[in-house]
């Protein structure tokens, strides 16, 4: 288990989010991108300019949130956020 130091330390360390992790396309924290992992369970952990950051399931989601099942909300639809992630020129 991660102590709350632990958590807060690695916030303070990570670099800013790439354009993948601000259209929800990618992890967060670990930056798996959800369009190549097979069935990746992501949960929302925060927003940003109106759309949905996201973590993996479990640790990614503790350490962004500190809660292991994120926020109490659905994540969009992969294909909805690779148009959005389009449509915004990244």
């Amino acid at each position: 288990m991660y102590s709350q130091d632990s958590i807060s330390g690695r916030r303070r360390d990570r670099p800013e989010p790439t354009a993948e992790m601000l259209s929800g396309l990618a992890c967060l924290i670990c930056g798996t991108d959800y369009r190549n992992a097979p069935d990746p369970e992501a949960v929302v952990v925060s927003h940003r300019d109106d759309g949905q950051l996201l973590a993996c399931h479990g640790t990614c989601a503790r350490m962004a949130t500190g809660s292991v099942d994120g926020l109490d909300e659905t994540p969009l639809p992969l294909d909805e956020r690779i148009r959005r992630h389009r449509a915004d020129g990244f």
